[in-house]
């Protein structure tokens, strides 16, 4: 509550803070638009594979060209501009930037690069959930090691998920479930980049003018991306994810309470304390009133009579008997916000929400009947889709991660909604992000043993 006055204090002293970011993809350019606006705040580099796209980009939200003409990070640190360049590792060398935020998407990529810059003694905000899923838990104790941050980004769902699940359990609150709304139907799981739109309902110029990418929008619809984030939520606050994967039950606000509570109570639940997504949508496609689309919710049961009572007295929703009420956000602004996440790092040392455990995991499932000799394409692609599951499933059934599910081969086919196992692909295994996950796999087995 607090960040703005205490940059302004550091502003007061001659010092901003600078941030680094890898990606200027929808999110990097979403925060690039606001953080002018914020005084002492300087994005400092911006890098991207191509950087004529990153260019672009800093065009169409209205930056000046001057303003990105940097011809070094040490440049643009000094004199509050912008330098645009392919190579991310300047970042990591430059001891003038604070914060690296990692916004590629790729989680091969951006293991390496969150990697990169805990060992350069930087603070990461994880953009990337999909890289966060795969080996986050491992990066944030390593960062923890050397004394840094490494953050979920804020104005994403799963950081101000953790936010209210952390205000629920500062409360005295019995916390029972805590997830995202979204528009889905069992059968969006095989939409492909060629059927995307059409569940937008976005007119072809609108697409063609914008940052859209196909891939990307389509593991929100698929509900790979559902299933990445709430494994992300389930890691850092130590809920679990439903044992057989997602549900996805229809829910309005005004029904969260009967909803997200356990079965034994009347709800949709198979226990308490899970991560869920609720459905926009009623089971025959109809968009339902008061949905939750692009919020969040927290759903928690009163420890006593005079707390239920409580409940009633002030207004909130509350199923049936009184017992169940929900609290929830209704929006969120992915890169607006972004910048808290690199504030709270910078100037509290703490993080807008961080995996503590490997406890839940988004693994591949077949889209399609593959074949062998298939090219497994990842998140939102057209040949795998990600289910959450708690780790100790993911790893009896030898289940592929699907952040490794990335120019993977398949050596024998795999039928449709089959669980893509490690035994069925030939995987990079040259990789930091694969050397992370095999680290994280033998962290978690001496932890179990102990």
């Amino acid at each position: 509550m607090n960040l703005y006055s205490l940059l302004a204090k550091r502003r007061a002293l001659g010092r901003s803070i600078n941030a680094g970011l890898i990606g200027a993809g929808k999110f990097g350019s979403m925060h690039l638009a606001q953080a002018p606006s914020i005084p002492g705040y300087n994005v400092a580099c911006v890098a991207d594979l191509d950087v004529s796209k990153a260019n672009a980009a800093l065009r169409r939200i209205g930056w000046p060209i001057e303003r990105f003409a940097a011809v070094s990070v040490s440049d643009a640190c000094r004199d509050g501009t912008t330098f645009v360049t392919d190579n991310p590792s300047c970042l990591f060398d430059d001891n003038r930037i604070d914060c690296i935020i990692e916004a590629t998407g790729d989680p091969l990529a951006g293991a390496s690069h969150a990697l990169s810059a805990i060992e350069a003694g930087k603070h990461v905000v994880m953009v990337n959930v999909e890289a966060d899923v795969l080996c986050g838990p491992l990066l944030a104790a390593k960062a923890r090691n050397r004394n840094v941050v490494y953050s979920m980004a804020y104005g994403d769902q799963p950081a101000i998920i953790c936010e209210l699940v952390d205000w629920a359990r500062a409360c005295g609150f019995d916390l029972t479930a805590a997830g995202k709304g979204m528009k889905f139907e069992p059968h969006y799981r095989y939409s492909t980049p060629d059927t995307v739109w059409k569940y937008y309902g976005w007119s072809e110029d609108e697409i063609a003018g914008g940052d859209f990418n196909a891939k990307m929008f389509n593991s929100f619809t698929d509900g790979t991306k559902s299933a990445v984030e709430m494994v992300a939520v389930s890691n850092a606050t130590g809920l679990d994810c439903p044992d057989d994967g997602l549900n996805f039950p229809p829910s309005g606000t005004g029904d969260l309470a009967n909803v997200f509570r356990p079965a034994s109570d009347g709800g949709q639940l198979e226990r308490s304390g899970l991560v869920e997504i609720a459905s926009s949508q009623s089971p025959c496609g109809i968009e339902l009133e008061d949905h939750l689309r692009f919020g969040m919710f927290v759903t928690f049961r009163a420890p006593n009579d005079y707390t239920r009572d409580c409940f009633r007295q002030y207004g909130l929703l509350t199923d049936e008997s009184g017992w169940y009420a929900s609290l929830w956000r209704p929006f969120h602004l992915i890169g607006l916000e972004v910048g808290t996440s690199a504030l709270s790092a910078v100037l509290r040392g703490e993080a807008t929400g961080s995996p503590l455990e490997f406890r839940s995991d988004a693994i591949a499932v077949a889209k399609t009947d593959l074949a062998a000799g298939t090219r497994l394409d990842g998140e939102g692609g057209y040949t795998v889709w990600g289910k959450a599951v708690p780790s100790e499933r993911s790893l009896a059934l030898d289940a592929l991660p699907i952040g490794l599910a990335h120019n993977a081969a398949l050596k024998r086919p795999v039928a449709r909604d089959g669980i893509v196992r490690y035994s069925d692909v030939d995987v990079d295994r040259d990789s930091d992000a694969w050397r992370l996950r095999k680290e994280m796999v033998a962290w978690k087995q001496r932890m179990q043993a102990t």
